[in-house]
This record gives C-alpha cells, structure tokens and sequence, in this order.
C-alpha cells in the first residue's frame, strides 16, 4: 500500500512538471517593463507584461521566475490584470502562490500566478507585477566612519529571468541620488540623473539572465526590526490593550572610529548622514494612554499627533543609531472596542485589525503578534490575505480560573505591504463577563462575613 501511495505521488509530480513545462511552451511575454525603485533599503520592482497564449491550448495559468539570490529575500508578490484602456481601466487581483519545478534550471524560483478566466490560443493579457526584495542592497564599504556617506552594491540582471521567451522588454533602475559610483553597462544602457535604462532587448530565449551590479549612494535610514512582538488584548469591558516589544538595529554599513556628539549636532548633513535619530509609527485613530519607553524608563522624546483616519506618533531613540547599532524599546496604547469588535451573521464575535509593523520604512526579520481572547473564548479561528504561522497558547491575567486563549501569528521577513487588515473569530457568551464581578463581590462578601463574625462571636474561655 505504502509503494502505492508513493508511486502515485511522483506521477503527480512528473505530470505538474510536465503541464508546467508545456505551458511555458504555449505562452510568450510580447512586451515587458521593469521599474526597480533603489530609494531606500526595500527595493520595489514593478513589472508590467503582455502576456501571449501562442499554443493551440488555453493556459490558466503562468510562472515568475526568480533567481536564488533573490528567491529567499522576496517579501511579497502582487499581481493585477488590466482590463479596459486610459480611462477605463480595472485592475483585478489575481491569486498569486509560490510553487516549484523539478527541473528548473539554476535553483530558479518560481511563482505561480493564475489567471480570471484561461487565456485562449491567441489571446492577450496586461498583467501589472509588484514585488518587494529586502536584505538585497550590499554595503561597500562595509565599515565607515562618521564623516562618511553610505556606499551600497545591487546586484541583478539586465533582461528579465523568465521561463517565456519574451519578444521585447525594457528595464528602469531609480537611485535615491546622482552619486553612482559604477554600473554594469550592457548596450543598449544609458544613465540619466538618477535612472539608468537598460534595453531595449529583442528576442530574449527563455531562462536569458545577463548580471549587472549597480555601486550607488544611498543614505536613506536602513531601519530593521530583528524582532518584534505585538499583542493584542481583547476587554468585553471596552477598550483594546496594545504592547509592541521591539529590537531594532541598522542594517546598513558598520560604523568605525570614534562617535562625536558635537559634530553630530553641528554638522548634521556630513556627519552621520547615514544614521537615523527619528522614527515614525504609524497607529490607528482614537489611540489614547500612549507611552513610549525602554528598559530605563520613560522616554520624553516623542510627539503624537491624532486624526480622523490615524495617528502619528513620532519619537526619537535616546541616541542616534548607525550602522550595526542597536536599541530596545516599548511602544503601548488603547483603542476603543467598538471601533475593531464586530459580530458576525453566524453569532460569532471578531477582531479586524491590522497586521504589520506601524514603523514607516522598516523590514521586520520576525514578527509575533498574538491576540488575547476574554477568558471562555472558544473556536478561536484567524483569517489573513497571506499565509502566516499559526498557533494557539493559554495565558494567566488577574482573576483568571481557565485562562485566556491566545492566538499566535508568526510571520519572517515582513515589510511595510503587510500592513493590512486580518480578522480573527472565536465564540464567546456573555455570561462569563460576569465571571469576575462575581468573583470580587463574593471575595468582600466573604471578608464582610468574615469581620462580622470575628467582632460577634466570643472566643473567651471563662465566662465574664
């Protein structure tokens, strides 16, 4: 049975393989655009494609490729389908999944994307591609002093890593600043102010892959959370409690030599141009009983401004990071209930909130959040857009008999993108609010019986 079984699976792998492969056979990208935006330490690539089915098949589906080097630093991938023209066009997201080949050349990466409806034998589609690298720019120096402007390496290709054969395709690289230092030229390429166009290329075989390193300035704040957990505390009683441990470093250059605190103040545009001394959090309206603090204490040096849609709050580390430094910190605030807790049409209760990290600009190594239920929470169950870890603890507060269940979400690599709404259901009955009122009144009703009755009764043993 157990030979069954397996032989099954490997003709089920041979026969994904082999669609996968006619179906690179039966579709070529007409045209194809690349902008890779290097303004900060998240690069951003922005692929837009004409995809043709020149089969005889309709193809449901078709592959991203990605190199090994890029493959374990790709954060997300989105992809909409462009129907209509100017004016009236719409976009439709499409369902976007990693996946694998057996035989892809070179340890290739791949995802899959599927399309609305298959494309038939001569059809077209525009597709419109977005995908996030982090950890992808290389300092050099790796070591620089305080006077020093942040020097970066990127590598990548000049034409698209594709298992299509694509007709034509044009590539755009922005730098944050005018300062490059050197780029791999593959004619045609041409650089003007902050851009450099390589293409456009013609009848580029698929798998084409030409390497290009780019040494370029960029001296924009290279912020990374190695860790950060978030909880979320749920109180029927009315407001949610939210604590954010983080540990964060900067991941660009290291830096050398001694730091001077008056040259830092004074001449703040040379020296230390790299570092960064100002952070801004992003939170959700109506926050109150904010604070900010480390393993000091309270930190003074930050600013909340409150709105309609959000809150700001901006905040300044007790001093300057540079590259390798690090520093610890707690950010915390309420919000209240009835903005984020709903009912649903089945009875059941859920929290729509927001996952990510609220700092602007920052890559987030590891992230926890964790969602604690009012104790007698039951089926508790988390829907997101993307897949995550999952996993369920019990946590002990005041008063607690049971405790309170807690959800766990676990996700790497996490960047600014991630940052949207995901909503988490449980059941939960009403009478257990009284659980603790219960608990208190009868805790002083006995200590009352108690009082009353050490003052009345009479312990003498001799009659007075």
């Amino acid at each position: 049975m157990a030979a069954r079984i397996g032989i099954f699976f490997v003709f089920v792998a041979v026969f994904l393989s082999i669609s996968a492969f006619s179906s690179a056979q039966d579709l070529q990208i007409v045209n194809a655009e690349r902008r890779i935006d290097l303004s900060s330490h998240i690069v951003k690539a922005f692929l837009t494609l004409k995809v043709e089915n020149i089969g005889k098949d309709p193809a449901p589906e078709m592959l991203l490729a990605f190199p090994p080097t890029q493959i374990k630093n790709l954060a997300m991938v989105q992809a909409l389908a462009i129907t209509g023209k100017k004016k009236k066009k719409t976009y439709v997201p499409l369902d976007v999944k990693p996946t694998e080949l057996a035989d892809a050349p070179n340890d290739t990466g791949f995802y899959r994307i599927s399309f609305v409806t298959p494309l038939g034998p001569g059809e077209t589609v525009s597709l419109e591609v977005l995908y996030i690298l982090t950890h992808s720019l290389e300092p050099f120096p790796v070591e620089i002093t305080q006077s020093e402007s942040q020097l970066v390496y990127y590598h990548d290709s000049a034409v698209i890593l594709s298992p299509y054969h694509i007709k034509q395709q044009t590539t755009f690289v922005k730098t944050p600043s005018t300062r490059v230092e050197s780029f791999t030229s593959i004619e045609p390429a041409n650089r003007a102010g902050k851009e450099i166009k390589y293409g456009p290329y013609e009848n580029r075989a698929s798998y084409s892959y030409t390497p290009v390193i780019i040494h370029f300035e960029n001296n924009s704040p290279f912020a990374v959370v190695e860790e950060l957990v978030r909880e979320i505390e749920i109180s029927h009683w009315g407001s949610l409690q939210i604590t954010e441990n983080y540990r964060l470093t900067h991941g660009g250059a290291r830096h050398k030599g001694v730091f001077s605190r008056v040259d830092y103040q004074s001449k703040r545009s040379v020296s230390g141009a790299s570092s960064f001394n100002a952070l801004l959090a992003v939170l959700p309206p109506r926050v109150n009983s904010v604070y900010y603090r480390d393993n000091i204490g309270n930190i003074s040096t930050s600013h909340l401004r409150t709105g309609f849609r959000k809150s700001e709050l901006e905040f300044e580390p007790r001093y300057p990071l540079f590259g390798g430094w690090s520093a610890t910190f707690v950010i915390g605030y309420r919000v209240p209930l009835e903005d984020y807790l709903f009912e649903a049409s089945d009875g059941r209760r859920y929290l729509n909130f927001t996952f990510g990290c609220p700092l602007v600009e920052t890559i987030v190594n590891k992230l926890t959040l964790k969602v604690v239920l009012p104790e007698g929470s039951k089926d508790p169950s988390a829907v997101l857009p993307f897949t995550v870890n999952q996993e369920l603890e019990v946590k002990y507060s005041y008063l607690d008999i049971v405790g309170r269940t807690v959800v766990v979400l676990q996700k790497d690599n996490v960047v600014p993108t991630h940052n949207v709404p995901f909503q988490v259901y449980y059941t939960f009955k009403p009478i257990y609010m009284l659980a603790e009122p219960f608990m208190l009144v009868s805790a002083f009703f006995l200590v009352f019986v108690t009082s009353l009755a050490y003052v009345h009764i009479d312990l003498n043993i001799v009659r007075k």
